[in-house]
């Protein structure tokens, strides 16, 4: 610690004096000791977590003027504020991943021997095969010591915290569903903090789930503005109250997603210390030894390569006393030029890609398709502060349309334009198979998987809110007319393109943010530019 101990273990227990530090330090205005101590390494963490919570009221704020008609002054003076708490969240951010970086570097960590290494790399499947024959002998579970993404890695975890008794609260949040999870997650960050998210057992959990209660914010926020929205300049007053309590609660539930993040990165960090020291450390190295000889008598010829290219190559490297870390990767390419690579496959490895079509990365390839066919392109828009999306499409037939929903992530909002084009296509063309193209492939895959098992539930991993996921039952019902095909976005795709526009008009309608007559314009604009030499063209309803 330094001089300003106390002042830095001030901060670490109290957020709001943090924060208040923080923000003073950003205009510039914080004592000297202050500025000091906010330096401390121990503190990186946490000041992105106080950035977090302020970056959301700051945005809050500006949409508050914005929706009660400030003067301009005082909104410039909001933007203007928004905008330094963006930047310096961004900058503690860039800080925090910086000082891990650096604390990461300097850790010794056990260097395998150079033979083991280059045979590693020369042949990965081989390698592989002869490691689990090792661990399956030993009754240990598959893996390497990787952690924490190693199932062997968790095994030396939980052997480890073996011995830990669960509190009551733990087990039951350990056992409880996604949904009941996520439900949690609210009311710790609307009702009362829960003491048991930050439990070794939970933390993975917490922050596997963060951003799903985080999304779930965004929703009250999109709500709330649509409420503003919908009443007279007489009643907005209360209802931006609403949209005030929705802002705090999303500020909220941005801390405890950060705090999640940071816990489970000093969760990680001590499941490697956990398994690259110790006796665990002894197993594996005991494990690794044994599969590499298990690979040697596998392998002879390529063996007897590996060992005469590193007895010549340490004869003479000048890194050979810090054990040649990053040789292995130079060897194993001259170990290549002589030797097959091995693939894994039985064969055929070496056979030449074939070459896509031409235009193959510029339009989905159609030509499978019937004549019948009705062909069209969804695209989608998200803002920033709410669940609030806008989607667009367009169709080979000449209509078009758009609207508003509400969406947590732009993979949702994309999936939501998808639906609602091929509903309002499939009602138009009774018996025509529709086929839908769209440039976001979660959204497509999200689709497709849907469709082929006639599954709704297998697309809610991208579908959080219940539009989507009633969009997505009503176009199950038609699942044998419809496909969905990926196209890349933004390369000049007339269709793509009027699709985007609609998506972001429909985006800046739903906030308010245009006026409904100038929205009448811009349609209008956006269907002279798509109709200019192919007849008439309508926007459905």
């Amino acid at each position: 610690m330094t001089e300003h101990t106390e002042l830095i273990r001030c901060f670490a227990d109290d957020f709001t004096v943090l924060q208040e530090a923080v923000l003073a330090r950003m205009n510039g205005i914080c004592a000297p000791e202050v500025a000091a101590a906010l330096e401390h390494a121990s503190l990186a963490g946490p000041i992105t977590v106080a950035f977090a919570h302020a970056d959301v009221l700051a945005r809050g704020a500006v949409r508050r003027a914005e929706l009660s008609v400030r003067g301009p002054e005082r909104l410039r003076r909001l933007r203007a504020h928004a905008r330094k708490v963006r930047r310096a969240r961004s900058q503690a951010e860039a800080l925090y991943k910086e000082q891990r970086a650096h604390g990461l570097a300097g850790r010794s960590r056990p260097v395998d021997m150079l033979e083991l290494r280059l045979a590693r790399m020369a042949s990965p499947a081989a390698f592989a095969e002869a490691l689990r024959q090792e661990l399956r002998d030993r009754g240990l579970p598959d893996g390497t010591p990787q952690a924490p993404e190693s199932d062997l890695a968790r095994w030396a975890w939980d052997r480890k915290t073996a011995g830990d008794e669960l509190p009551a609260p733990v087990r039951e949040l350990r056992d409880c569903d996604d949904d009941a999870f996520v439900q949690a997650l609210l009311r710790d960050a609307r009702e009362v903090e829960n003491p048991y998210l930050p439990h070794d057992a939970l933390v993975e959990r917490w922050s596997r789930h963060a951003r799903a209660a985080l999304a779930w914010g965004r929703y009250a926020i999109g709500q709330a503005e649509r409420d503003v929205l919908a009443g007279s300049p007489s009643v907005r007053r209360t209802r931006l109250d609403t949209l005030d309590d929705a802002y705090q609660d999303a500020a909220v539930l941005a801390v405890r997603c950060r705090e999640a993040l940071l816990r489970v990165t000093e969760l990680h960090d001590r499941m490697r210390v956990c398994t690259t020291t110790g006796p665990f450390a002894e197993l594996i190295a005991q494990c690794r030894a044994a599969a590499l000889a298990r690979f040697a008598d596998a392998e002879p010829e390529l063996w007897h390569n590996v060992r005469q290219l590193t007895v010549r190559h340490q004869a003479q490297c000048p890194k050979q006393a810090d054990g040649c870390r990053h040789c292995h990767r130079a060897l194993a390419v001259v170990l290549a030029e002589g030797h097959p690579a091995d693939t894994g496959e039985d064969g055929d490895s070496a056979c030449p890609t074939a070459e896509p079509p031409a235009g193959a990365d510029r339009y989905a390839v159609l030509a499978d398709l019937p004549d019948t066919a009705v062909v069209a392109v969804a695209d989608a828009a998200v803002g920033d502060e709410s669940a609030l999306c806008g989607y667009g499409w367009a169709a080979e037939d000449g209509t078009t349309g758009y609207g508003e929903s509400l969406a947590s992530s732009s993979g949702e909002a994309e999936v939501i334009g998808i639906c609602a084009a091929a509903l309002s296509l499939l009602e138009r063309h009774e018996d025509a198979p529709v086929v839908l193209l769209c440039d976001s492939t979660e959204a497509v895959d999200a689709v497709d998987t849907t469709l082929r098992s006639a599954d709704p539930a297998a697309a809610h991993c991208t579908l959080l809110f219940p539009e989507s996921r009633r969009l997505m039952d009503r176009l199950l019902r038609h699942r044998h007319r419809v496909q969905v095909r990926w196209l890349k976005g933004h390369i000049g795709h007339d269709l793509n393109e009027s699709a985007d526009a609609f998506a972001r008009l429909a985006l800046r309608r739903a906030t308010g943010r245009i006026p409904s007559s100038t929205a009448r314009k811009e349609e209008a604009r956006i269907l002279r530019s798509l109709g200019s030499g192919t007849g008439p063209l309508t926007v459905a309803a």
